[in-house]
């Protein structure tokens, strides 16, 4: 391998030099997150990597260890039993950087870095560097570039709108109102207090775009303060 052939035997085969290594690339992954805000950031995913490479590191070092002691037995030591467990285990770390918010899903792409960082240690620690090397320059690629290449085309989003207002309300007014272009009802669910004379209306929008989808939202609520339609409430959230 490339790594390998530049650097000194004494080096490449250090577990020292792999532990550090590890961590280091680990922590880039993890500094792209952390710069955007997200729970597993720099040091999760500088742990998880550098986790994952010792315990590489243990799983070629028993196997060794145990291989000599039993040369002349049937029994065959397997170096790969402790790395398929990290597979295992990375998946509950990733499934609590998962959140579900309202209809939505958040913190996948979070709970795949901690795969990916934990990919990249085992890599490491097994000795395979350029792999690893070449997994965190993809993996920032994807995160950094392609985030912003995201950002080109137009795709959906969906926002829900609430609106509370008097029983005597036309609900078509009220459509023709929020409907804009690229924006779309896909329906709407509605509860009237006949004691307050009030009705309470959730919209639930799809909108097609490529800029911030939010800034629409201050054209619509603009648009009904300025109807005649007598409001009580006007709330924007996320689906």
């Amino acid at each position: 391998m490339f790594i390998q052939s530049i650097l000194p035997e004494y080096i490449s085969n250090s577990f020292i030099f792999k532990l550090i290594l590890a961590s280091f690339l680990g922590a880039i992954i993890g500094f792209e997150r952390d710069i955007h805000g997200r729970a597993a950031g720099l040091r999760t995913n500088l742990l998880v990597s550098l986790g994952s490479a010792v315990f590489m590191l243990l799983s070629e070092s028993i196997a060794l260890s145990y291989s000599k002691q039993i040369t002349d037995s049937l029994l065959r030591v397997d170096p790969s039993r402790i790395a398929a467990q990290i597979i295992t285990g990375i998946g509950f770390l990733g499934a609590g950087a998962i959140i579900k918010f309202g209809f939505s899903i958040r913190g996948l792409t979070t709970a795949a870095c901690l795969w990916i960082s934990a990919g990249i240690g085992m890599s490491i620690g097994a000795g395979y560097y350029d792999i690893g090397i070449l997994t965190t320059i993809i993996a920032l690629f994807s995160l950094i570039v392609l985030n912003k290449f995201e950002k080109i085309y137009s795709k959906d989003s969906y926002r829900l709108l609430e609106i509370k207002t008097t029983n005597e309300i036309d609900i078509t007014e009220l459509i023709e109102i929020i409907k804009r272009k690229n924006l779309k009802i896909i329906y709407l669910d509605k509860e009237r207090n006949y004691d307050k004379n009030t009705i309470n209306i959730i919209f639930t929008l799809r909108i097609h775009h490529k800029d911030v989808v939010d800034k629409l939202s201050h054209e619509i609520i603009m648009d009904l303060e300025k109807s005649n339609i007598k409001l009580y409430k006007i709330k924007w959230m996320h689906q």
